[in-house]
């Protein structure tokens, strides 16, 4: 058997779940499976403190309006609407996803959180670049996209939002590979989640990968900072 995981360069390998017209009970299990996991390895932190470092300067009083680009089953908006109950912040939540299943089950996990709206959309569609607001996030979602098209996204995300942005994305690294394989036979995944995470850290970014694309799109304010458990959170500010 081979040991060795070449993480040289970013796979193009497909994932399960990039069928966009994916639905029904193993869709909605692997979600809840990958929030789970998030949450257990301190993922959802990493973005919500992106998100505290783009506003610390922002009053108050005011209305900040947060677009989650891939929001899953909307685990993230749901903590960063809980942090605004408990600080006294006002948040717009907008949860974007392609698949018209995930929308449905997050409407469905969110019923008691009048705040977080959710839309279908394709974020490569025009209609997309509709969405004004102060902050994007993306978290664990930036991956399923080829170099050129994060590109297009960045250069998107920057006019949409006038506060900043917020990346929260795998490193690609052997060694987290071989402990997400480990991670999948003790919690157990199952076949769906393991197949997808392993080719999620093949597809996942090296530091200096993440800095070109900063230098390409002339990014002047941004931070780029590794943390446990194998991410990377990188923030750019666009005010």
């Amino acid at each position: 058997m081979n040991l060795t995981v070449d993480t040289t360069y970013r796979s193009d390998l497909p994932e399960i779940m990039d069928d966009l017209d994916m639905k029904g009970e193993q869709l909605r299990d692997t979600l809840d499976k990958i929030a789970g996991l998030n949450r257990k390895l301190g993922g959802n932190s990493l973005t919500l403190e992106g998100v505290k470092q783009l506003i610390k300067k922002i009053p108050m009083e005011q209305e900040i309006r947060i677009v989650d680009v891939g929001c899953g089953n909307g685990d993230m908006l749901r903590d960063l609407a809980d942090f605004g109950d408990q600080t006294g912040r006002k948040f717009k939540l907008s949860g974007i996803d392609a698949n018209e299943d995930t929308i449905s089950y997050a409407r469905k996990m969110s019923l008691h959180y009048p705040d977080i709206s959710y839309s279908c959309q394709n974020i490569f569609h025009p209609d997309f670049e509709k969405n004004q607001c102060d902050i994007v996030i993306c978290t664990l979602t930036l991956h399923h996209f080829s170099d050129s098209q994060i590109i297009s996204l960045l250069k998107k995300f920057r006019k949409q939002s006038a506060i900043g942005i917020v990346i929260n994305d795998l490193h690609r690294s052997a060694i987290a590979y071989r402990l997400f394989q480990l991670v999948c036979y003790v919690f157990g995944l199952g076949a769906m989640p393991t197949n997808d995470g392993l080719i999620s850290i093949l597809r996942g970014f090296k530091k200096s990968e993440l800095r070109n694309f900063s230098r390409k799109l002339n990014f002047e304010k941004y931070s780029i900072r590794w943390k446990w458990a194998f991410r990377y959170q990188w923030i750019i500010s666009t005010l």
